[in-house]
């Protein structure tokens, strides 16, 4: 009697002290779960010309809607290439020249100012430049980081006409998720740019 309380004692003490050392020598049995994206299915890109009302045309997707810029600071030929099933939207803003040498300038230096402005929040804004068939030179500003912008472009004849564009999306979605939809858009402003022509005043 004496000899079975003792093993249940010994046998209570090994399985107390097994428990304490797997509990604080082994590792997390959990593996955790890779970071889910939202499921976004992209419609194949195909293009409808601009409409005969502004100085200048491009080819933009037959999936956006042109709408024009309510905004208190819009101006005439100001437009938004918005898509609706992306919640996405290209805004288009346009300046005339008229040859002067310094709203070209001016116009410049607010480019540079209105993305310049998103450093705070960007890790890293490449500038580049688009060279199109039609002998037009677009400068453009890809942005990363939680930016509410993120690219950017302008492009002028410098004598009459001046053109600027920034995609925006309405919608609090992490741009690490808007990912495909940002390179998806951005094939849509690429084609713009190649396709867009000024037209005589």
């Amino acid at each position: 009697m004496q000899n079975s309380i003792l093993q249940r004692s010994w046998l209570y003490i090994f399985c107390i002290a097994t428990l304490l050392f797997t509990g604080c020598n082994s590792e997390p049995s959990y593996t955790p779960k890779p970071k889910a994206y939202n499921r976004i299915d992209l419609p194949e890109h195909s293009y409808q010309q601009l409409p005969d009302t502004l100085p200048y045309s491009f080819e933009y997707s037959k999936h956006a809607r042109i709408l024009p810029d309510t905004s208190w600071i819009a101006e005439p030929y100001w437009i938004n290439v918005y898509y609706p099933e992306l919640v996405a939207n290209v805004q288009i803003t346009y300046k005339s020249i008229g040859g002067s040498e310094a709203k070209l300038k001016e116009y410049f230096r607010d480019s540079y100012k209105l993305t310049s402005k998103h450093q705070i929040k960007a890790y890293a804004i490449e500038e580049g430049m688009i060279r199109t068939p039609g002998g037009k030179t677009a400068f453009v500003n890809e942005l990363t980081g939680e930016v509410p912008s993120q690219f950017q472009f302008f492009t002028t004849d410098s004598t009459e006409n001046f053109l600027r564009g920034a995609l925006y999306f309405r919608t609090s979605t992490q741009n690490d998720s808007l990912a495909p939809v940002i390179e998806y858009v951005k094939k849509d402003i690429i084609h713009m740019l190649n396709t867009l022509e000024w037209k005589e005043n």
